[in-house]
């Protein structure tokens, strides 16, 4: 019996990236369909569109570089645990990603979510891609297999926005204040990137409870 699973993400979010390394290993462990759709959460909705410098964004929230680069060699060092090789050196803008939220959207109608949520975390993270400047967006969500003329046009209007607002007002009635943030057949939540033995046991008791 297939389970379903939304999972509560933003795009720069690298915990979130881990935990969709570990969400797959759970999913090939659990062995039986599983279904996952991405749901947009901002970690930072009041960004200006453009972005700002990513280090003078890491300075505002963590106090100082140096505490900033403490953080990013812990990810770093699990990121290679899951096969994610993090490039923070290469980044150098923090950018807005409701633009992002917006093509992630319309990728689970075009049915190519899961490519396209790939391709955003691997063009931050690994490439050090701009991922809020509109050609290089287009750029990476095409390259994922979202159609480009597609794409195009729901950047040149509102569609996708009304989808945004609705996931935020979700993630705020599930009391969701980090991100990633599993929730396993509408009933089970799992808060945090989990280790594939827990998202395995939260698969195990969803499907107990059907």
């Amino acid at each position: 019996m297939t389970l379903a699973v939304d999972v509560i993400s933003d795009v720069i979010c690298p915990w979130c990236f881990i935990g969709k390394r570990r969400l797959e290993k759970a999913i090939a462990a659990h062995g039986e369909p599983v279904t996952v759709q991405w749901h947009a959460f901002q970690l930072n909705p009041t960004m200006p569109k453009e972005g700002i410098s990513r280090r003078e964004y890491r300075i505002r929230k963590f106090g100082s570089w140096e505490r900033s680069m403490q953080l990013d060699a812990n990810i770093v060092a699990t990121g290679k645990e899951e096969g994610i090789l993090f490039d923070f050196d290469r980044m150098e803008r923090t950018p807005n990603t409701v633009d992002a939220h917006r093509l992630i959207w319309v990728a689970d109608k075009e049915g190519v979510q899961d490519a396209v949520v790939e391709a955003l975390f691997r063009a931050y993270f690994t490439e050090g891609r701009d991922i809020s400047n509109r050609q290089t967006l287009i750029d990476v969500v095409a390259e994922a297999g979202l159609d480009r003329k597609r794409a195009e046009a729901v950047l040149d209007g509102d569609e996708g926005m009304d989808a945004v607002k609705d996931a935020g007002d979700e993630a705020r009635r599930l009391r969701v204040d980090s991100v990633p943030f599993f929730v396993v057949n509408g009933q089970i939540t799992l808060s945090g990137a989990q280790p594939p033995v827990v998202v395995l046991t939260a698969f195990n008791q969803a499907v107990g409870s059907m």
